[in-house]
């Protein structure tokens, strides 16, 4: 129970220290070789030692035996007192805070006394090993077994080669001189501690001085994090710190206040794939093109609503409804001013005034001459701008409408391009801003029975030729329904479609696609 305690008490303790000296005594017991005809009996001795480093240590020690009373082969009865003293190299194989193990192995004198046939001294090696327990850091328990071989025995008893064995167990008493101080417990006295206020923990070098792989300041041993990067920033256990939480390391990292969420590269900076301005991770408009104006959230802004986002255009201040290109800036086919969807009159002829919503402006001194006056009028007022006869009827075909003809090709037919006359988007069907110039249309075949005519129909390019015939042919036929409807006789009139063919306008501008989607009136022989 006393040995337990002592045990519990020295679990901290050193083992063994350079300049430690040891003084000890034991008991023993000793197996001689067969040959000597001696008793295997116990005995007991003393030892004293000294550790040259920590693992390293010389002692010598002396073993008494008790009398022995043996009758030797052939002789008399006689009494002797065996002496075994010894000179040892100690090896600790395995120091730890408790206790030592270790190996051992020197020279050995054994001394059988002055009676023959026992007159002789034996000059032997021995090797063996043990263990020492720390009972206290003075105090501790030895056990140790060696075996002692004499390669030329001086006895008398017919043979040269012996081996004996010898068992020990006692206590060592250590540090009997002046105890080499340290204060900070690192292993180093504190007469060579170059570095004497270590941490407890700490591991150092021969000089007492706290070792750091890592360079963070944290010496290793305390170091929960010993690989730490070259130049990162450490708490109190060695760790890298990262403040803002971006996978890159406080001191390593050159943007150290990036917001939470967004995306860096190896030095800690936010990466900005479609460079808006709003880092990759907080962009939800990853890929605006370049120069457009973002929101804080990275996505395009488009101040005017027209599609094309601030920065790429071009006519920021766009009216609301207005129809605009790829740079922004507003279409306007009939170029009367009024951008395309706004204009309530999109094919008004080129020169004439219009409103605000794109419509013609009465324009009476832009008419030809007028009826008579006192005289009824004949036709329904014209829209405005036309040009109408003496009857107050629509001009439908003035010499001027003729088109000229390619050399060769036979003279083209007079020809009048309804202009105001259309229809529902990618229909057949009329809008109610058309009824005005068919009406006047009508009115004027009405009161010019000898004219007969085509109505032609046209798209732009836009489409499959089948389709575009198909739609061209249906817009033509919707006209001379109206027409008919207005008190037209059907006979004087042919509809027909003639599909993107026969364009007045280059189908590569959105201008010019409008001119191309129109209904012509042709006059027959």
């Amino acid at each position: 129970m006393l040995v337990g305690t002592l045990a519990l008490v020295a679990r901290a303790l050193a083992a063994q220290r350079p300049g430690q000296s040891e003084a000890g005594a034991f008991g023993s017991y000793t197996r001689y070789d067969p040959g000597f005809g001696l008793g295997r009996k116990p005995g007991g001795g003393v030892r004293l030692g000294y550790s040259l480093g920590k693992f390293v240590g010389v002692e010598g020690d002396l073993v008494f035996q008790p009398e022995y009373t043996v009758t030797p082969p052939g002789g008399t009865a006689n009494t002797l007192q065996p002496l075994i003293g010894s000179a040892s190299l100690v090896v600790n194989a395995l120091h730890a805070p408790r206790l030592t193990l270790y190996a051992l192995g020197g020279y050995t004198l054994l001394d059988f006394g002055t009676r023959a046939p026992y007159h002789f001294t034996d000059n032997a090696v021995h090797g063996g090993a043990g263990i020492r327990f720390f009972l206290t850091n003075r105090i501790a328990l030895r056990v140790e077994g060696r075996a002692i071989v004499t390669p030329s025995t001086h006895s008398s008893f017919g043979f040269q080669t012996v081996t004996h064995y010898l068992g020990t167990v006692g206590l060592s008493v250590l540090h009997l001189g002046t105890l080499r101080k340290d204060s900070d417990g690192d292993g180093v006295p504190d007469n060579k501690d170059a570095c004497p206020g270590t941490p407890p923990g700490a591991v150092v070098d021969p000089r007492g001085c706290p070792l750091d792989a890592d360079q963070d300041g944290v010496p290793d041993g305390l170091d929960r994090c010993p690989g730490t990067p070259a130049g990162a920033h450490v708490d109190a256990t060695g760790c890298p710190t990262d403040g803002d939480a971006d996978g890159v390391f406080d001191g390593i990292d050159q943007c150290p206040n990036t917001p939470v969420g967004v995306k860096v590269d190896a030095k800690g900076c936010p990466i900005d794939s479609d460079a808006d301005g709003v880092p990759d991770g907080i962009d939800q408009c990853p890929a605006t093109p370049a120069g457009v104006a973002v929101d804080p959230k990275g996505c395009p802004m488009d101040a005017d609503g027209d599609g094309v986002p601030d920065g790429l255009d071009k006519c920021p201040n766009t009216p609301k409804g207005a129809t605009v290109d790829a740079n922004g800036c507003p279409l306007d086919a009939d170029l009367d001013g009024v951008p395309d969807g706004i204009d309530q009159c999109p094919n008004t002829p080129a020169g004439t005034k219009v409103d605000a919503t794109g419509c013609p402006l009465p324009v009476e001194a832009a008419r030809a001459p007028v009826a008579q006056p006192g005289a009824p009028a004949k036709c329904p007022p014209a829209p405005p701008g036309s040009q109408v006869d003496a009857n107050g009827c629509l001009v439908l075909f003035a010499p001027e409408a003729a088109r000229p003809s390619a050399p060769g090709a036979p003279p083209p037919r007079p020809t009048l391009i309804l202009r105001g006359v259309n229809f529902q988007t990618g229909r057949s069907v009329l809008t109610r801003d058309s009824y005005l110039v068919l009406d006047a249309v009508a009115a004027s075949l009405v009161a010019n029975p000898e004219i007969r005519i085509e109505v032609a129909g046209y798209t732009d390019s836009t489409g499959t030729k089948f389709s575009n015939l198909r739609l061209s042919q249906a817009r033509a036929a919707a006209v001379r329904f109206y027409l008919a409807r207005k008190g037209v006789p059907p006979v004087r009139m042919v509809a027909k479609g003639y599909g993107a063919s026969g364009y007045v306008a280059p189908n590569s501008t959105a201008s010019g696609r409008a001119q191309n989607r129109r209904v012509e009136l042709h006059k027959l022989p």
